[in-house]
């Protein structure tokens, strides 16, 4: 007998073949461990085998009784409580302490799995929607306000970046000011804190916290309206708590630049893409669809990338179900509603036009951003792409090259598992969520589109990394991944809690609830402000002396601009201290010492600051290599040397006069 398609054989069920299938690549994928010592080649295998295992345990175990363990009433009642009086005193020990300190991460911790665990164990009678979302939402602006409370100017790198440009804007009141940067043809994020400064009548920085800041631990809601379109309030409401607590989206709301507000932007938009799918629209509802894809690409040009990515895996989902190779047409509606393909083929059409059009009007390094991006990627491809080249030129991934090259200590060793472990969880649950909705009867265009969107944008975040391909800066992906990522996380723990055994569910749900959280707030970025490993992360934010330095610098120098400076001029400190000292404009022409091994840096002109010799900096060595190390004064400012400011903290020193 001849089969027209895959959904006339009974007897095979596309989510138990994936499963087969996935298991096989995990075994198959395991010996690279043997090859190299990538951190997620080492873990990502074992977690796929997992995941598949527990997935096809679940449909050996699943009866249809299964019913999810739940709390004491007293207990469940209590949590709320308990959680908002943690969350008062994560404030009161930040205020206190005048930073977040690891006390405070690990308190946060805490409350964090107290936030997860009333989510998953409380019982239907005391689950209160409205409640669950109130905590999550004051989580995440404690989380992220406290960080901007206790930094006195900003957190980051970038950002001071945009604090320029901004303040151009403000200054000449137009945008003219920034023709000359590639920010010129996507200024939506500068016109917005500029409007809002003027609005306000406030400084700068408040601008920025009372625009961009407010929006990002808000924009966690538009997940749980996005994700209560396929699922019931409860797995919609985990996957908001899953997505706000995370790591990378904790860095974007305390780090607000351009890619926090594309962030927003991105899950306003894949919220209006799934109503789309879901419900029988109406022309306003395709237009919201529109007007934010055109916001995303008017913000950031990361973010515009990540969208396109999203709309291909939309309008590949769209060809399975209007094709039907796999005659993946039959739909469960006691699982998800019928709903016929939407046709997305003008709405890619138009941003794929849209982008191309504005980035090759975009000013970037002499030549439109367009035309450079694609000569970098082709000359990464010419030069550096390889199987397993997974060196980067960034100065944490080189400073672990060199690191590996010593014997690492123990905790050397865990730190990089510590940063990722709430990914992987993350990752585990979303494999798991993504065998359940390949079941042909599961099987629908908007879960599909998050199941594509993930499989895709893990081939630039892990894939492409692995080949020496690191021109999609694949670090600012991982919050608009944490998307649907917490969509289909959430989807494969209803899975599991619904079909496995009492004791595994239990089993499986506790580990969750009592590691996400933490690892999650414990990974070096949502602590980027005063990292939890200060001897192995760097501090993205200054204190009142430092920033006071890099005033002063530009004071005595008179702020030159770089055409002014010979290059025996230029200054030298760690990594990041340069960056605040350039991109502020104090000295332009400043960058990243270099510190023989055992030696003295043989600069003229030269920035100590007390942080070199207590935490985590980088320097370069003299084969040009980034490492991390602690040095004392004397081995970057020579005795020989003037010392020409200092204010106790940061000192700078030049040739002395007697030398000369």
């Amino acid at each position: 007998m001849a089969y027209r398609s895959l959904s006339e054989l009974r007897p095979l069920r596309l989510d138990t073949v994936a499963a087969i299938c996935g298991l096989l690549v995990a075994v198959v994928l395991f010996p690279l461990r043997f090859l190299t010592s990538q951190v997620y080649l080492n873990t990502v295998p074992i977690l796929l085998g997992t995941a598949c295992v527990l997935y096809l345990l679940a449909l050996y175990q699943d009866d249809g009784t299964r019913s999810l363990p739940t709390l004491p009433a007293r207990v469940t009642l209590a949590l709320p409580s308990i959680v908002l009086t943690g969350l008062a005193v994560l404030v009161t020990v930040t205020v206190i302490q005048g930073t977040r300190t690891p006390l405070f991460f690990g308190l946060a911790s805490v409350v964090g799995t107290l936030l997860i665990g009333q989510i998953v164990f409380a019982d239907d009678r005391e689950f209160h929607p409205g409640m669950m979302l109130v905590q999550i939402v004051v989580f995440a602006f404690v989380l992220r306000f406290t960080a901007l409370y206790a930094t006195p100017g900003y957190v980051g790198i970038d950002i001071w970046t945009h604090a320029e440009l901004t303040h151009a804007i403000l200054t000449e009141r137009s945008l003219g000011a920034i023709s000359d940067d590639k920010h010129y043809a996507s200024p939506f994020y500068h016109l917005l804190v500029a409007a809002s400064a003027l609005i306000y009548d406030v400084p700068l920085r408040l601008a920025v916290i009372l625009s961009v800041g407010v929006v990002m631990p808000l924009s966690v809601l538009l997940v749980y309206a996005a994700t209560n379109l396929l699922v019931s309030q409860r797995w919609a409401i985990l996957a908001t708590a899953c997505y706000a607590v995370a790591s990378h989206v904790t860095m974007w709301g305390i780090h607000l630049i351009p890619t926090s507000l594309g962030l927003v932007f991105f899950l306003g938009m894949l919220y209006a893409l799934l109503r789309v799918m879901r419900i029988e629209y109406t022309i306003r509802d395709f237009s919201v669809l529109l007007l934010l894809s055109v916001a995303v690409i008017l913000t950031h040009q990361v973010s515009t990338f990540i969208m396109l990515v999203l709309l291909l895996a939309a309008f590949v989902a769209q060809l399975v179900f209007v094709v039907g190779p796999l005659g993946l047409t039959r739909l469960d509606t006691s699982v998800f509603r019928v709903k016929k393909p939407v046709n997305l083929v003008g709405l890619v059409v138009f941003n794929v036009g849209l982008t191309i059009f504005v980035w090759s009007l975009t000013p970037y390094r002499q030549d439109s951003f367009l035309a450079t991006v694609l000569s970098f990627f082709t000359e990464t491809l010419e030069e550096s792409a390889g199987f397993l080249n997974i060196a980067s030129d960034s100065p944490s991934d080189e400073a672990d090259a060199e690191a590996a090259q010593a014997t690492p200590t123990l905790l050397e060793q865990l730190v990089p598992y510590i940063d990722i472990l709430g990914f992987l969880f993350l990752l585990g649950a979303t494999f798991v969520g993504c065998l359940y909705v390949v079941h042909r009867r599961r099987a629908e265009q908007s879960v599909f589109t998050l199941l594509l969107a993930t499989a895709f944008m893990l081939v630039f975040v892990l894939g492409l990394p692995m080949f020496g391909i690191h021109n999609f800066i694949p670090t600012r992906w991982f919050a608009f991944l944490y998307a649907p990522m917490a969509i289909l996380g959430a989807i494969g723990l209803r899975t599991l809690s619904g079909k496995l055994t009492p004791a595994i569910v239990v089993a499986v749900l506790v580990v969750f609830v009592l590691v996400y959280p933490g690892a999650m707030i414990f990974a070096a970025e949502s602590n980027a402000d005063n990292p939890v490993f200060s001897d192995q992360h760097e501090r993205l934010a200054y204190d009142e002396s430092e920033l006071a330095a890099a005033e002063s610098i530009a004071e005595l120098t008179g702020s030159p601009s770089g055409s002014e400076i010979r290059p025996d001029q230029r200054l030298y400190t760690d990594h990041p201290y340069h960056t605040l000292i350039t991109r502020t404009g104090a000295y332009p022409s400043t960058t990243t010492a270099t510190v023989p091994d055992d030696g003295v840096a043989e600069h003229d002109y030269v920035v100590y600051r007390s942080t070199q010799s207590t935490d985590a900096v980088y320097f370069v060595d003299d084969d040009g290599n980034g490492r991390t190390e602690q040095i004392s004064q004397e081995r970057l400012c020579r005795p020989d040397q003037a010392t020409v400011y200092t204010n106790g903290d940061v000192t700078m020193c030049t040739p002395s006069p007697a030398t000369t």
